[in-house]
């Protein structure tokens, strides 16, 4: 391997990067696991503990309910959201009537604070004079209405579910993907009789596959780093069946924990590199362009 002949300038404009980059992401990513095993309130000295607040992390009930919260959002975002972001942008790259105005909505939610889409489904699932219970009563179903955010069946399933209709941001990059395929493609595949649904499973899912793998890798991050809507909706509850590792992390915090609090931290940072690195490795196969070949 040679050298490049303009590595003095390549270095000296990395070197504000690196530094920048070692200051605000490498040097606080290993203060968390240095203080993963202290023993600190803020105040005063800190305690070496070695494992100890691992330990006592893996005996809490609260702890394996968010740790298992977590992996349900992040598999539920990663496959669920992307794969109906995916279904969606086919069909408007298709371009039918009034598709710039159905992106526009699919993208709209994006653009609003999770706080207030939060308060917006709350209201919704509340259980008196909520808008889904209201709906139920008005069909007859009485027997269907209940505390959606309460009970222990329907907690979880309600929080990840308002979610799941927010499609838009990966959308818009699918889409993207998908309109930018040569449409001669398609007009090859039409002229060799492959009906739409054919052209679709084998040119446009190959051609877009490493942007779907791209997008599922952004959604399972969200997934995994889950909070805002769960600590609005139900604060963990009921009985930790929606708590996820970002609220146990606030609360320790908040408590002035601060040990156990960046073993969680630790946890949540080791588990969601090591998904999200499996997910892409199980996924990234050859090139779209050799499987088009094909």
């Amino acid at each position: 391997m040679t050298l490049h002949k303009n590595w003095k300038g390549i270095t000296l404009f990395l070197i504000p990067v690196g530094v920048m980059y070692f200051t605000f992401f490498i040097y606080p990513l290993g203060y968390v696991f240095v203080l993963s095993t202290m023993s600190w309130s803020g105040f005063g000295s800190m305690e070496f503990v070695g494992l100890h607040n691992f330990r006592r992390l893996m005996g809490m009930t609260s702890f394996r309910f968010g740790l298992r919260n977590n992996l349900i959002w992040a598999l539920s975002l990663g496959f669920v959201q992307v794969g109906l972001a995916a279904l969606v942008a086919m069909i408007l790259a298709r371009k039918p009537p009034f598709w710039r105005f159905l992106r526009t909505v699919y993208f709209l939610p994006t653009v609003i604070s999770q706080v207030a889409i939060a308060m917006l489904w709350y209201t919704i699932y509340r259980e008196n004079f909520g808008l889904l219970n209201t709906i139920l009563r008005n069909m007859g179903l009485d027997h269907l209405a209940m505390n959606w955010l309460g009970t222990f069946s329907t907690a979880l399933p309600a929080v990840i579910a308002q979610q799941l209709f927010y499609i838009g941001y990966f959308m818009i990059i699918i889409l993207a993907g998908v309109m930018s395929i040569p449409k001669s493609l398609y007009e090859s595949a039409e002229i060799d009789g492959a009906t739409v649904l054919q052209q679709e499973f084998y040119i446009t899912i190959p051609m877009v596959r490493d942007i779907v793998v791209v997008a599922m890798t952004l959604a399972m991050a969200f997934g995994i780093r889950h909070f805002e809507a769960t600590f609005l909706l139900t604060g963990g509850g009921p009985a930790h069946r929606t708590t996820t590792l970002g609220i146990l992390l606030h609360r320790n915090l908040h408590a002035a924990n601060y040990g156990r609090g960046n073993a969680i931290a630790a946890v949540l940072i080791v588990v969601g590199a090591l998904i999200i690195t499996l997910v892409r490795r199980l996924l990234s196969t050859r090139s779209a362009v050799e499987d088009v070949k094909q």
